[in-house]
């Protein structure tokens, strides 16, 4: 499965994008001087060998956007999960509930959940990620409007929901009802794409570490997720950095909340299976 190819002017000339060698560092994470997280960890075994070691993308940070990470005060992505944690408790739809009137408070009862997540939902007979499954409730329990699928206001809520589980180990299932999705995913990842001619595989796999052009190379593990990006200035969901990965590969893209996406976000979720949940974190 490849994606769909870009129509681009004939005569357009791309160079291949040449690698630097940059070494990712050996920090320790610890939030807040209390809280330390794992960044480092044994490959899971379905990578058939293909990494011994899975890594956070804060270790391919500069040393000053690591230090926003370890500090909740200076981390810009809090200032999303304050909006959020308001929204939680407002009532909204014509149904006069808000997040707060089935869950009661966040820190207990989403606590876990994005450790799991993307998952399988019965209801469904499908995948879900956080953001379908948010808008799932808005829709039909709280009678309101979905959210954009990568906007504001649903990433900053999936912030807030991750938060509850930092520091626990990301363990998405890839067996059972979801196999066909997180395998329709690891072809994804490996496809090759774009008149770049690139994988996700050929950047996270096979060179990170490295520089290409201006950027590190990490192994694009989501544990982070949602990342406040300096580059952008703002808090962004996987599905976002998805797109615009694809497009550094002159392709044109699936849609934020495509199958194609939710396949690719399961597979490389369960690629960090080890990693503790950092997000909100701080990427360049």
């Amino acid at each position: 499965m490849n994606f769909k190819p870009m129509t681009a002017i004939a005569a357009l000339l791309l160079s291949v994008p040449t690698f630097a060698a940059a070494d990712a560092d050996d920090d320790v994470l610890i939030v807040n001087g209390e809280t330390e997280l794992v960044t480092k960890a044994p490959a899971p075994a379905h990578l058939d060998g293909a990494l011994d070691e899975v890594m956070s993308g804060w270790h391919f940070r500069a040393d000053e956007t690591q230090a926003l990470e370890m500090d909740d005060f200076d981390n810009p992505g809090m200032l999303a999960v304050e909006a959020a944690a308001e929204v939680w408790n407002t009532v909204d739809g014509s149904e006069g509930k808000s997040c707060a009137s089935c869950h009661d408070g966040v820190e207990q009862s989403m606590k876990g959940v994005r450790a799991v997540y993307p998952k399988w939902n019965d209801a469904a007979q499908q995948v879900r990620t956080m953001e379908a499954q948010i808008n799932d409730c808005r829709e039909n329990r709280m009678g309101a409007k979905a959210w954009k699928y990568d906007g504001g206001d649903i990433t900053d809520m999936v912030a807030l929901i991750s938060l509850q589980s930092r520091g626990m180990p990301v363990n998405v299932a890839i067996d059972g009802p979801v196999q066909a999705t997180w395998e329709q995913g690891k072809e994804l990842y490996y496809a090759r794409t774009g008149q770049l001619d690139l994988s996700c595989a050929n950047c996270h796999e096979q060179n990170y570490g490295n520089m290409i052009r201006a950027d590190h190379l990490s192994q694009g593990q989501t544990n982070g997720f949602p990342a406040y990006r300096l580059k952008n200035a703002k808090l962004n969901s996987v599905h976002a950095r998805f797109k615009g990965c694809v497009r550094d590969t002159r392709a044109e893209t699936y849609k934020p909340g495509s199958p194609e996406f939710v396949a690719l976000e399961l597979y490389v979720a369960s690629r960090g299976n080890g990693l503790s949940v950092a997000a909100p974190s701080v990427r360049n």
